[in-house]
């Protein structure tokens, strides 16, 4: 296995951050910049953020498994609050959206010795929302690739819609309910909802002792999503969308394409 410099991680992460601005994919990074493990791919993604500069503004994460980091940074610019119009990148006219339960923090939880207890975190949480993670890759064949691609490009995130708070502690979640989607002029898609990890607030607990160990911290403001209660299914661009989270509420829609091309390129 071939060992990534700092300076072939800088460069992966330059190429990263040129697809991303310009909605470009790319069938794969170049050999010498391709993670092999998840050290050097987390490192990429890290390499993303301070070179942008973005600022982190919220988080996605899930439970690991084995070979698998579920922890990605969120950029503040693709985080659309208030609005229920959203700028996508596309290029088949749909983006696939995840419904998701997310958890805002009232104040940081930094890097320390010790780890944080749930109830800890716990205490941090501020208010709960519904939303929808916005789908989007920068490889042109996203199945085709193996994890840790998709660890250095923030695992297939382009944004998150924020929606409406709702009832803030997760024992007021129920465990299921039905994720509708109506979509203007179709038939309405139901899908049994539930979240992967049953309590939506178990990954935040593993995440915020994760960034601990990587010398890194939460930060009070951040918003957390943790999985989707229904897959990723795809709805279309210029129609209104609605979806309705059990009886817990629902995020009204409108996504519309930041970009008429779409370009793939097989080298940078």
């Amino acid at each position: 296995m071939t060992i990534m410099t700092d300076t072939d991680i800088s460069a992966a992460a330059r190429l990263l951050i040129q697809l991303r601005k310009n909605g470009e994919t790319i069938t794969a990074l170049p050999p010498h910049y391709r993670p092999q493990d998840l050290e050097t791919a987390f490192a990429i993604q890290q390499c993303v953020v301070q070179q942008m500069p973005m600022k982190t503004d919220g988080w996605k994460c899930g439970m690991p498994v084995e070979g698998k980091w579920v922890a990605a940074p969120i950029s503040g610019d693709t985080i659309f609050r208030h609005t229920h119009r959203c700028p996508v990148w596309s290029c088949d006219g749909t983006v696939p959206v995840e419904p998701e339960i997310a958890l805002m923090l009232a104040h940081d939880l930094p890097p320390r010795s010790t780890p944080y207890t749930p109830a800890e975190v716990d205490a941090a949480i501020a208010d709960t929302h519904l939303a929808l993670e916005l789908i989007g890759s920068r490889y042109s064949h996203p199945q085709q690739m193996h994890f840790p691609d998709h660890l250095a490009d923030s695992l297939l995130n382009q944004g998150l819609l924020l929606g409406p708070a709702i009832a803030a502690e997760s024992a007021a979640l129920p465990e299921q309910f039905m994720i509708e989607i109506h979509i203007e002029g179709q038939p309405p898609l139901i899908l049994p909802g539930q979240h992967p990890d049953r309590n939506p607030r178990l990954p935040l607990y593993w995440l915020a002792e994760f960034l601990r160990q990587k010398n890194i911290g939460l930060s009070a403001g951040q918003i957390i999503i943790t999985g989707s209660y229904a897959g990723s299914p795809s709805v279309p661009l210029n129609l209104p969308v609605e979806i309705r989270f059990g009886a817990l509420g629902t995020i009204s829609a409108l996504f519309e394409s930041r970009s008429s091309t779409c370009s793939t390129h097989s080298r940078p």
